[in-house]
């Protein structure tokens, strides 16, 4: 996974990776937690992270900007419903970006993407295992 550049803005500590509302909407849709959506939903979130990290990176490396554009599109609706707004918005940012042609420059915004998602993913791994105690 990409790491932050020491240059690159962190992502604002104040703000929560994941949005308590976004996570209460999913809970509600399973309020017994009989199917248990939410951790299947995260579940899915994680996987498809682990997919798409390396190909962010390799896109980046590469400047193959539709590929980068690909995996922030990806990732923008995902990250939306399970609240990682934060992540949301970087990769709205970042698809934009890339469908305007404008990638100059683009590398600070992809890697404070990457860095997001590595809050949001540490934000699910907490709620996971709260969910599991």
């Amino acid at each position: 996974m990409l790491k932050p550049l020491p240059s690159s803005p962190s992502p604002n500590p104040a703000v929560p990776a994941l949005d308590a509302e976004a996570l209460g909407r999913l809970t509600a849709l399973d309020p017994l937690g009989e199917s248990r959506l939410l951790e299947r939903v995260l579940n899915a979130f994680q996987a498809s992270a682990a997919r798409l990290a390396p190909q962010l990176e390799a896109g980046r490396s590469a400047a193959d900007w539709n590929a980068v554009g690909l995996v922030a599109h990806t990732l923008k609706s995902s990250s939306a419903s399970i609240g990682a707004l934060a992540l949301s918005a970087l990769c709205a940012q970042v698809e934009a970006a890339v469908r305007l042609g404008a990638t100059t420059g683009l590398d600070a915004d992809i890697f404070a993407m990457a860095a997001e998602l590595d809050l949001a993913l540490k934000a699910i791994e907490r709620v996971l295992r709260e969910r599991s105690a």
